[in-house]
């Protein structure tokens, strides 16, 4: 249960609402029934789940060694050693096979893209070694949905809505991820991992100021090349907005606790923007 993050639901969240965000983005702009967004969120929340739970994996089978030298990740199953590599691999090999009868429920063009994401699950946890941006990794990682979901609905992207869309959660990402990654900032420079949080330091607040606008702006030119209508502009202006001034203002990223708990607030960002949509969707189709 610790290894898959049972207890922490806020990772599944974070990597469900883009492919949320672009399945009714896709339902909107091409009349999609109702019965058919129901089942492709479904299908998305259990392969989402199962995901998350792969990647935490895979991340704890490579970060092992660090884990231990870290105090908030001391006692993950692995680096106590209350569950072994091979039970983990095990683990992990069921993990996948069920994430694959998820995928191929969907249609060819989805499957295909569904596994182009493996190589990014990988190495994304390599990536804390070998550069400071392994939040970007992580972005590229999460937001991969953004892309899916648009395919598993239509069957082929439409690049000029999906990429601005996978561009905003990926700014999202650094927000939420480098505020995350202040909790460790002491253990993991003592140990050598490298994060946005120690490379942005100090000007943390103003890097983030410009990541949450390029994400709104990028977010708002996907519902504008969607043809989306006003309610979509009007959530997204007078929901995420204030979201993210109020989390930038809020946070201290000197306290373990206030970072934890502002990072897991950034459901709510990606509860609005999907209830935006949600909202015009609905608009335009039942009502």
């Amino acid at each position: 249960m610790y290894l898959l993050r049972l207890d922490r639901p806020i990772g599944t969240m974070l990597i469900v609402w883009p492919g949320y965000w672009s399945i009714l983005l896709a339902a909107y702009s091409n009349a999609l029934p109702v019965s058919q967004s129901a089942l492709i969120l479904s299908y998305f929340a259990i392969g989402s789940f199962i995901m998350r739970g792969s990647g935490c994996i895979i991340n704890d089978m490579w970060d092992v060694d660090f884990d231990k030298k870290v105090a908030r990740t001391s006692g993950r199953p692995l680096a106590a050693s209350k569950v072994s590599m091979r039970d983990a691999q095990y683990l992990l090999a069921s993990q996948l096979a069920i994430a694959f009868l998820v995928l191929i429920q969907m249609n060819t063009p989805t499957i295909i893209y569904g596994l182009l994401c493996m190589p990014l699950v990988v190495i994304y946890p390599f990536m804390k070694r070998v550069t400071f941006w392994p939040q970007a990794a992580l972005g590229f990682t999460l937001n991969w949905g953004a892309i899916l979901g648009w395919i598993a609905m239509t069957g082929s992207p439409d690049w000029s809505v999906i990429l601005p869309l996978y561009g905003s959660g990926i700014f999202l990402t650094l927000i939420y991820d480098t505020i995350y990654a202040h909790q460790d900032k002491l253990d993991d420079k003592r140990v050598g991992v490298k994060s946005t949080a120690l490379l942005f330091g100090d000007k943390t607040i103003r890097f983030l100021s410009l990541f949450s606008v390029l994400s709104v702006s990028l977010l708002l030119v996907s519902g504008y090349n969607n043809g989306n209508s006003p309610i979509f502009y009007a959530g997204v202006l007078f929901g995420c907005v204030p979201h993210l001034i109020w989390q930038l203002k809020s946070v201290n990223l000197n306290s373990q606790a206030s970072c934890g708990r502002f990072y897991r607030t950034s459901t709510w960002y990606g509860a609005i923007v999907f209830a935006s949509i949600a909202a015009d969707y609905i608009y335009s189709t039942v009502l």
